[in-house]
């Protein structure tokens, strides 16, 4: 499951998703506007899943509470900017 949240004052992609791994394990990850900011925890708490997607969506400031989370954004590559143009000779 992926949680989405749009709001056009903040850059980035903002989202929690969840994979059910195995027949115990969730893998629980957030994204906090950049690749860098890329966090994941694992917990076989199906109770305490759902609360944390209902906290989060609710923006609740301690929904983060409650696990050990490792940030995974080295996994991630960080956009490419474009060079800026040369002028013309």
């Amino acid at each position: 499951m992926l949680l989405e949240r749009k709001d056009e004052r903040r850059e980035g992609d903002w989202y929690i998703q969840v994979w059910f791994r195995d027949e115990t394990t969730y893998q629980l990850e957030f994204r906090n506007g950049v690749p860098a900011e890329h966090y994941q925890t694992l917990t076989t708490s199906q109770e305490k899943v759902g609360q944390t997607l209902v906290d989060w969506a609710a923006d609740r400031p301690d929904w983060q509470n409650g696990f050990t989370w490792e940030n995974i954004g080295a996994m991630f590559p960080a956009p490419a900017t474009e060079a800026p143009e040369q002028p013309a000779p």
